[in-house]
C-alpha cells in the first residue's frame, strides 16, 4: 500500500529537478532554482501543467525558504499565471489560494494579486459568484499594507456588479451597505457613477421598481457618460418605471421621463406614451414590452402573476377610471384580461384589485359591493378628460420651453459675440 506520506513530486515529469532543489541547503540557491524550474514548467506546456503548476506551488511552500526569497517567487508564478487559459488558472489557483490562507498575513499582496487572478479567470467562464467570493477574500482592513478608501470602493464596486451578474441582490447590497459606511465619500467622479448604477441595480433586483428608475435617470443625466451609455440608463428607467405600482408617485416619474426629449428615440417610448396618455395597453404591447425584459422582472409572485403582469393590470384599471364614471365589477374583470380561477371571477378579482388601490391611495372612488359598481372620482382636476388635457398640456410647455432653450444654446455656441451683445440683464 502506497504511503499517505509519499512525495506527489516524484510522478512529475520534472521529478529530478524537483529533488535537486531540495537537495540544495543554500538558500538563496534555492530560491533560484525554483526561478528556473518555473520557467522550464511554463516553457513547456502539456496536459500535466496545472497538476505541475500545483505541485511547484506546493513546493516552494513546503521548502526551507524565507518569506523574503517566497514573495519574488510568488510574484513570478502570479505573472506566469496570468496568461493561461482561464481553466487552467482555475485550476492551478483555487488549491494556491488555500495554501495562503495558513500564512497569508506574510503575502497578503501576493495573495490579493492571487485572487484577483483568479476572480479574473472565473469572470471569464461567466462563474460570477465564484469571482465575487474569491475576491472577498482579499484582506483589505491590513496592517501589513496602506490600502485606501477609494482602492477598498473599487473592490467593493467590482464585487457587487459581479453578484448582481448572477441577480444575487442580498450579497451585492452587502457590500453597498460596506460603500455607504465608510467615514468618508469619494470624489473619483467615475467611482461615484459606479455606485450610483450598482445602487440603481440592486433596487432593480429588489423590485423596488420606482426607486430604483430614479437612479437610473440621475445615471443617463451625469456628465462623463457615453451617450450609449446614457440611454441604456435611460431605457432601464422607463422599464422600471412601467413596473413600478400605478399611483400618483409612478405618474410624476411617468412625466418626467416621458417630457425627457431622448425617449422618443428608444423602443420603450410607445409603452411609455401610452401609460402616460392613460390609455389601455394590448396584449401584444405587453408581450413585445415583456420581451426586453430580464428574469428577476419577469418573475413569479404568490399569486402565479409576474411583476408585469400586476402593473399592467393596475395601469388598465387607472386607465379605465378615465374613461368610465361607474363600470359593472363583471365588465372591468373583461377589460382588464382577468380570468375566473378557484373560487374567484374574474370580477371578483377585478374588485379585489380596485380595493387594494383605494385603500392605498393611488385610486379615487368608491365600490358598491351590493350592485357590484365600482364608481371612479378624478378629483384633482375634475372629470378625467379635463385632467389628461392639463397633463398634455403641461408636457408640451415643458417640451415649447426645452426646444427654446437648445436653440439659444446652439446661437450662444455658434455666435458667441452676438448673444453676448444682445444678452438682457
Amino acid at each position: 500500500m502506497e504511503s499517505l506520506n509519499r512525495d506527489p513530486t516524484v510522478d512529475s515529469e520534472f521529478a529530478n529537478e524537483f529533488a535537486e532543489i531540495e537537495s540544495t541547503h543554500d538558500q538563496r540557491a534555492k530560491a533560484q532554482l525554483y526561478s528556473e524550474l518555473l520557467t522550464k514548467i511554463i516553457n513547456k506546456p502539456s496536459s500535466s501543467l496545472a497538476r505541475d503548476l500545483t505541485l511547484f506551488f506546493g513546493a516552494i511552500f513546503g521548502s526551507e525558504i524565507s518569506v523574503i526569497a517566497t514573495r519574488p517567487l510568488l510574484d513570478r508564478f502570479i505573472s506566469s499565471l496570468k496568461p493561461l487559459p482561464a481553466n487552467i488558472r482555475i485550476q492551478v489557483g483555487l488549491p494556491a489560494i488555500t495554501v495562503l490562507q495558513t500564512r497569508a498575513t506574510s503575502v497578503e499582496e501576493q495573495d490579493a494579486l492571487l485572487r484577483e487572478t483568479l476572480a479574473d479567470a472565473y469572470e471569464e467562464v461567466e462563474e460570477y459568484s465564484d469571482a465575487a467570493r474569491v475576491l472577498q477574500g482579499i484582506h483589505l482592513d491590513s496592517s501589513q499594507r496602506h490600502i485606501s478608501d477609494e482602492e477598498k470602493i473599487r473592490m467593493w464596486i467590482r464585487i457587487i456588479r459581479l453578484y448582481l451578474e448572477d441577480d444575487d441582490a442580498g450579497g451585492a447590497e452587502m457590500f453597498l451597505n460596506k460603500i455607504k459606511n465608510l467615514p468618508t465619500k469619494t470624489e473619483d467622479p467615475a467611482l461615484q457613477l459606479h455606485f450610483q448604477l450598482s445602487q440603481a441595480r440592486i433596487l432593480d433586483a429588489r423590485q423596488r421598481f420606482l426607486e430604483a428608475s430614479q437612479e437610473y435617470l440621475a445615471v443617463s443625466l451625469a456628465s462623463g457618460v457615453d451617450e450609449e451609455d446614457r440611454l441604456q440608463a435611460l431605457s432601464a428607467a422607463i422599464r422600471c418605471v412601467v413596473l413600478a405600482p400605478a399611483g400618483p408617485q409612478r405618474s410624476r416619474a411617468l412625466s418626467r421621463l416621458y417630457k425627457d426629449d431622448r425617449s422618443s428615440s428608444l423602443e420603450e417610448y410607445s409603452i411609455l406614451e401610452k401609460i402616460f396618455r392613460d390609455q389601455l395597453l394590448t396584449e401584444d404591447e405587453v408581450t413585445n414590452f415583456a420581451s426586453g425584459l430580464v428574469p428577476h422582472q419577469l418573475a413569479q409572485t404568490a399569486d402565479g402573476l409576474t411583476v408585469l403582469d400586476k402593473a399592467v393590470i393596475e395601469h388598465n384599471l387607472l386607465a379605465a377610471s378615465r374613461l368610465y364614471e361607474n363600470i359593472q365589477v363583471d365588465d372591468l374583470g373583461l377589460i382588464l384580461g382577468l380570468k375566473a380561477s378557484g373560487e374567484m371571477t374574474a370580477g371578483e378579482k377585478a374588485e379585489a384589485y380596485a380595493a387594494r388601490m383605494l385603500e392605498q391611495g393611488r385610486l379615487k372612488g368608491s365600490i358598491d359591493q351590493i350592485e357590484g359598481v365600482i364608481s371612479f372620482d378624478s378629483e384633482i382636476y375634475g372629470d378625467g378628460m379635463t385632467d389628461r388635457s392639463l397633463r398634455y398640456w403641461d408636457a408640451g410647455v415643458q417640451h415649447l420651453a426645452q426646444d427654446v432653450e437648445n436653440v439659444a444654446a446652439a446661437i450662444m455656441d455658434e455666435f458667441p459675440e452676438f448673444s453676448t451683445t444682445q444678452m438682457v440683464h
